[in-house]
């Protein structure tokens, strides 16, 4: 298999009509064909690792030594194996800890246990070939050493991928910012030869949270229905849930099997970029779904309708905290907005900032003033974030109605800011009310503040426990799917370079 380049985070394009048909087709054949293989050898040790590869160092010729594990590591050419390359920094702080010593050859049962793990990567979305599954089948015609540091690398790379992502941070588009808690893979492997489940401990590394096995059944419903050439039932007695359809504007074209298959599979990656615990309580927002979500206690308590960004101006993707509410809050015009819109129609009609109850500012910021026209409504949700996206009232109430809800400049306009604002501030609406009608800009903190996310989730687990799907509008999924899959190379992040973040 050939090895692929690194990818480095970059900035998203304002619109994009590029796709990844060709290679998405040949992914999801990868993909049912690696879980097939993987199926067959989880219960059988014969078709996996030649038992010679893992032979003690009183039979195996030319077991590898501290110095050639530790200069193969260092060596100035690279860390490949077979044309594969590997993942030097993980491979380095893993034998450090070893004294560059060889680790597997007085570990067999451990090994064949972790090796299980890899190859059945399939399960969690990830292709096994993203970490050597090919090699991995005939490691007994390497040598010692490679085998050796073929294994590791395999076992740490799968590790990282199901703590943080096969995509991870700094390997992302730069609106796709949210990140669990760091996780030292070395660490974690060392835990897991020494426990006594060691393919557990690995496996132990991947979101716990109900979403994320009701993808990994449904992944599993979808990949039989396409190796049997069947339709996935309206009920499925597998998953105990219904896979309900969106309604038929929101629909957009007729998605086949193969389809949700890859839809679930980078939905299954985005749940690993969010913390392994979420909080809670906390404040959830889908783009996909155009739609917010309150939990107490990790129920949902209260859920509104949301508008968000149009395709060429998207929401990002991130975590922050509302810690206060703003009565009557200015809006104070963006630059970007100002140059691009305000000021033109300015220059045409003089008397546009009064007629929009705005004004310009001494340092030559637009500001609109406070009211129940005001851009912002009548209550904003004080965040922050180093994209200045924020939840916020809005007076174009028809918006809501809109199958569309894709409408603002990047930011999330609430359909019901006065019940969700009453919820965190765990006071009546009639003290909501009481806020604005003040009539002046006013803030009232909140007792506890609230975490945000604003996640991009185009298959996820409704409040019904069924799994509905919703159209890749930004076409985020198709920047993710080929990631997942060993069509061109993995990234390997701790290679990859800073990227520039948007201002």
């Amino acid at each position: 298999m050939s090895t692929p380049p690194k990818i480095a985070c970059r900035l998203r394009p304002a619109q994009r009509g590029r796709t990844v048909c060709g290679v998405a087709a040949i992914a999801v054949a990868g993909l049912l064909a690696a879980a097939s293989a993987g199926a067959q050898v989880a219960g059988s040790s014969a078709a996996l690792l030649h038992p010679a590869a893992l032979q003690s160092a009183e039979t195996s010729p030319a077991a590898p030594g501290d110095s050639d594990i530790k200069n193969r590591i260092e060596s100035a050419t690279g860390l490949v194996v077979a044309g594969e390359r590997l993942h030097g920094a993980l491979l380095r702080q893993f034998y450090a800890a070893h004294n560059f010593q060889p680790v597997w050859e007085t570990r067999q049962q451990q090994a064949q246990a972790l090796l299980n793990a890899v190859l059945r990567a399939g399960e969690h979305g990830l292709d096994p070939n993203l970490f050597h599954g090919v090699l991995l089948h005939n490691a007994a015609a390497l040598p010692p050493l490679e085998r050796e540091l073929l294994l590791s690398d395999a076992v740490l790379a799968y590790a990282d991928a199901l703590a943080r992502g096969a995509v991870p941070i700094e390997a992302r588009l730069d609106d796709e910012d949210l990140t669990p808690e760091p996780v030292d893979p070395a660490a974690t492997l060392d835990n897991a030869i020494n426990s006594p489940d060691p393919a557990a401990a690995i496996e132990a590394l991947a979101p716990h949270s109900p979403a994320y096995a009701a993808l990994r059944q449904a992944l599993q419903t979808y990949r039989a229905a396409v190796a049997a050439g069947a339709t996935v039932p309206a009920a499925s007695e597998e998953t105990g849930a219904r896979q309900r359809q969106p309604a038929a504007a929101d629909r957009g074209p007729d998605k086949t099997n193969e389809a949700r298959l890859r839809q679930i599979a980078v939905n299954l990656e985005r749940l690993r970029w969010l913390p392994r615990h979420l909080p809670a309580d906390r404040v959830w927002v889908n783009i996909a779904n155009a739609q917010l979500l309150l939990y107490r206690d990790d129920q949902p308590v209260f859920t509104t309708r949301v508008v968000v960004g149009e395709v060429s101006k998207q929401t990002p993707e991130f975590q922050t905290t509302i810690d206060s509410l703003l009565f009557n809050p200015p809006w104070n015009v963006p630059p970007s907005i100002a140059s691009t819109e305000i000021l033109p129609k300015l220059a045409e009609q003089p008397d546009y900032l009064s007629h929009h109850h705005m004004v310009m500012r001494s340092n030559g910021a637009i500001q609109q003033l406070p009211g129940a026209g005001t851009a912002l409504g009548q209550l904003k949700f004080e965040m922050q974030d180093r994209f200045d996206v924020y939840l916020h009232d809005t007076p174009l109430k028809g918006l809501f109605a809109r199958d569309n809800r894709r409408q603002s400049h990047g930011c999330v306009r609430v359909q019901n800011p006065r019940e969700l604002a009453a919820l965190l501030l765990q006071q009546p609406v009639a003290v909501i009310n009481q806020g604005i009608a003040l009539g002046y800009t006013n803030r009232r903190m909140l007792p506890t503040p609230v975490p945000v996310f604003m996640v991009y989730q185009t298959a996820f687990l409704g409040g019904d426990g069924s799994i509905e799907f919703r159209p890749d509008v930004y076409q985020r999924d198709d920047e993710i799917w080929p990631h997942l899959h060993a069509v061109g190379q993995a990234p390997v992040a701790q290679d990859a370079p800073t990227s520039q973040r948007r201002s």
